[in-house]
């Protein structure tokens, strides 16, 4: 997986973002479901604390790309998803990834305890 995939058709509907590389081997089986659902995706790596700027440029732009709904997956602080629901108007999953401690549980409560007016559907 490059920083960058795009699935072969024309417009991505779904964006897929990571907080990490680490993060694909989950991430590709959401993909793998998308393809089984003729959905078509683009995949980006990119962190909320790294690269927040870049984050919020692309949340902001999603909509006006033709994307209909972000997935969001980050573990540890797990604010990518946060982050990104900030700045977009569009529905975003949040995959809480197992990180290094308390085996994902932080990353769970990061995702799913977002305050009034950031809605993030939380998947775990």
């Amino acid at each position: 997986m490059s920083q960058t995939d795009t699935t072969p058709s024309a417009e991505p509907l779904v964006g897929v973002l990571m907080g990490s590389k680490s993060d694909w081997p989950t991430m590709q089986k959401a993909c793998a479901t998308l393809e089984e659902l003729g959905a078509s995706y683009e995949v980006h790596v990119m962190s909320a604390h790294r690269s927040p700027d870049a984050v919020a440029q692309y949340a902001r732009g999603a909509r006006d790309r033709g994307l209909r709904v972000l997935i969001a997956a980050a573990g540890g602080a797990a604010h990518l998803a946060g982050v990104v629901a900030a700045h977009t108007p569009l529905p975003v999953l949040g995959v809480p990834m197992q990180a290094w401690s308390l085996d994902g549980l932080d990353s769970l409560l990061s995702t799913a305890q977002m305050p009034k007016g950031v809605p993030v559907a939380t998947f775990a």
